[in-house]
């Protein structure tokens, strides 16, 4: 394979990882073998002092892990076998007799960290790209190559808590300041940088410096101290994941074993504990949302050729109110393109600019941006109350009133004005495109953008491709989409798309069950305890309840008794509550914090709670009613693949990502199980609940949506 090549250079050994056929470098057994068989060569030359690792990659040190080796275990043995193999060799790094410098530039995640970890010397370049994490926990498993045990020592127990239990990378300026990296170097020079520093290290090795600073003196380098940073981790872990994801406390107990008994103790635990969790239900369901998700950063949405898709320079966003002002802000951060708004009145292209630049301005004050940065982008924002400067967008997005004639009146006035190529898009949650294309001299550019608020926090775009959309066009928004950070599904030109046709029915039956005496507590705390982010009581004055309400008649227009909405949302509406934006909903909210049930909506509503449904019932409804729709949208082709319509579902609106997504608990239900229950529920409920028509069909024959 020859992933390895020796570069000798005044006597220190730059060892240059760059795996051939291969985007980025990752950790296999094979590239195990080489390393070991390199630093083998280098202990035994006695021309060499000192030994440099660095990528031959642009932008990635060692992405990780192979992970389809990881997929391939199949029992907890295997599992705590590969992880004691990784062990030992980054044993052998740390114990190298010879210095062993990592230069490190793009990223430096997981298995990649725990190899840079185990050297003497980290260089690292200020590249932006560059970026250093242990993800491991988001894939349901636990670093298992030392990572839980080397990170603590280096940078504090406090701190590499807050890496290794999140999973989230950081920047190399903040892996600096934690100590992390030991010098921070502009890529032109880091390879001249850390054969310097590996040879000043060969004539004397630095000492030791204690990790954490004073704070750490305190209160982490003394069992007491310890066993109070880790009590009240584990208490935060509990709170946040709920106990439905077993990885940050196993992730607790292997650095609990390490800083009590010692490293080779705190390895052994590390290993097996790994080898539980890979084999888990909880990671395998996880591994399975990062190949869905990495197989959609390649999909172009539509079949193509990678010629037809056009490459957007410049957006145009009409509309500059709050979706539209994060829509531009987004762009201009993420994708760095050109943005220019356009509104009625000078008023509201300004209110649009101020909300495109407070985005930029945060992502400065959270160092995600330099001040350079920022001015830099600042100056890609512009606006205008006519559509001077529109004839140059490669696309625009209309951000305007949920209404068919407006936007048709916004799509016939861009047809004037911009070039025949430039993609026009409706941020719509409910119109058709079909109605938007009426009309239009051009109606094969015009497809929908459906973002979700707030933009620059909801992961999900969907791109909807209306009955006269190019192919071309499709491709175009969806290769933006994801330049501006998104997950994006394709969707066709149905109801409600593909999110608001799930999640329609499931808000729609809280409102029964609220009708019937269940308490507003008891509706949403029976879907957080499934593993939802929030109950659906919540997630309406999230929303919005007007535009909830508004959605809600769309739907029931469209799809008739089987969405009949419950009172509930128009009776609060009427009474001037739209939610979180009014100040309450359900809910009251103060400063923008949630402060508890608003008592006074039950009078509104003319109710009482009673205490039932139970909250199993709650959860039973509630569940039954938006699988039952997912299936049904799945077979009328909303979405192209079961995949794209879990992906829309745990990123659309939080369903729990450790149950896979909707389609595939299904499969894990079993469609007899659930179309047993859908008919039960149709006897003793309502209609509403009549199986749809595929789930009959999988229950007689036994199929699945997944293999």
């Amino acid at each position: 394979m020859d992933a390895l090549t020796i570069e000798r250079v005044d006597g220190v050994a730059v060892l240059v990882f760059d795996l051939p056929d291969e985007p980025v470098n990752k950790l296999s057994a094979r590239v195990k073998s080489e390393f070991e068989d390199a630093f083998g060569s280098i202990a035994s030359d006695e021309s060499v002092s000192a030994v440099v690792v660095i990528s031959g990659k642009p932008d990635i040190f060692i992405a990780g892990a192979d992970i389809d080796e990881f997929v391939a275990l199949r029992t907890r043995e295997e599992a705590e076998t590969l992880s004691r193999e990784g062990q030992a060799m980054l044993d052998g790094v740390a114990n190298f007799p010879k210095p062993v410098v990592v230069a490190i530039n793009g990223a430096c995640l997981g298995g990649g960290l725990e190899f840079a970890l185990a050297a003497h010397y980290r260089v690292a370049s200020s590249h932006p790209k560059t970026q250093l994490g242990l993800p491991e926990v988001q894939l349901g498993i636990i670093p298992g190559a030392g990572g839980c045990q080397r990170l603590p020592r280096l940078i504090g127990l406090r701190k590499a808590l807050e890496m290794i239990l999140t999973g989230r990378s950081i920047r190399a300026d903040r892996a600096r300041r934690l100590g992390l990296v030991d010098a921070l170097v502009p890529n032109a020079i880091l390879r001249e940088v850390a054969v310097s520093a590996a040879r000043r290290l060969a004539e004397s090795m630095p000492p030791r410096r204690a990790p954490g600073g004073f704070a750490a003196a305190l209160l982490e380098r003394n069992s007491i101290g310890r066993r109070i940073v880790l009590r009240q981790a584990a208490k935060t872990v509990r709170r946040r994941t709920g106990g439905h994801y077993p990885a940050p406390l196993a992730a607790l107990e292997a650095v609990r074993e390490g800083l009590s008994h010692g490293l080779a103790a705190g390895l052994r635990r590390e290993a097996q504990l790994f080898g539980e969790l890979a084999v888990g239900d909880v990671s395998r369901k996880l591994v399975q949302i990062f190949f869905a998700t990495t197989a959609l950063k390649k999909d172009p949405g539509e079949s193509v050729e990678p010629s037809a898709v056009r490459t957007v320079e410049r957006l145009g966003v009409v509309g500059a109110g709050f979706m539209g002002a994060a829509i531009g802000g987004v762009a201009v951060a993420q994708a760095g393109v050109d943005v220019r708004f356009r509104d009625a009145d000078l008023e509201g292209v300004g209110n649009g600019l101020r909300g495109a630049r407070r985005l930029l301005e945060r992502r400065k004050q959270r160092r995600r941006i330099s001040r350079f940065e920022y001015q830099r982008l600042r100056s890609l924002l512009s606006g205008t109350t006519d559509y001077s400067g529109f004839a140059a967008r490669d696309l625009v997005i209309e951000a305007v009133f949920e209404d068919a004639d407006v936007k048709r009146g916004v799509f016939a006035e861009l047809e004037d004005v911009v070039r025949e190529e430039c993609v026009l898009a409706s941020n719509t949650s409910t119109i058709p495109i079909a109605r938007l294309q009426e009309g239009a001299r051009h109606p094969e550019r015009i497809l929908g953008m459906h973002f979700f608020s707030p933009v620059d926090k909801m992961p999900l775009l969907e791109v909807i491709r209306g009955p006269a959309t190019a192919p071309w066009a499709v491709a175009t928004a969806v290769a933006f989409g994801r330049r501006m950070g998104k997950t994006v599904i394709s969707v066709r030109d149905h109801p409600g798309f593909w999110v608001n046709r799930l999640l329609t029915p499931y808000l729609n039956e809280a409102g029964w069950l609220l009708a019937e005496g269940a308490s507003i507590e008891a509706i949403d705390k029976a879907m957080t305890r499934f593993g939802f982010p929030v109950g659906p009581l919540t997630l309406l004055d999230e929303v919005g309840l007007d535009v909830a309400d508004k959605a809600s008649s769309v739907m029931h227009a469209a799809f008739g008794a089987r969405m009949a909405p419950a009172p509930g949302v128009s009776a609060l509406v009427a009474s001037g509550r739209r939610g979180r934006k009014s100040g309450s909903g359900f809910y009251r909210y103060e400063g923008g914090k949630k402060r508890g049930v608003d008592e006074t909506a039950y009078a509104f509503l003319g109710l009482r709670p009673a205490g039932a449904p139970s909250v199993a019932e709650i959860e039973r409804r509630l569940l039954a009613a938006l699988l039952n729709e997912a299936a049904g949208a799945l077979a009328e082709g909303v979405v192209r693949s079961a995949r794209d319509g879990d992906i829309g579902a745990i990123f659309g609106f939080g369903f729990p990502p450790f149950r896979g997504g909707p389609l595939r608990y299904v499969d894990d239900l079993g469609a007899t199980a659930l179309f047993a229950d859908l008919e039960d529920l149709a006897t003793s409920v309502g209609e509403r609940f009549a199986p749809a028509e595929p789930l009959a069909e999988m229950a007689g024959s036994g199929t699945r949506f997944y293999p």
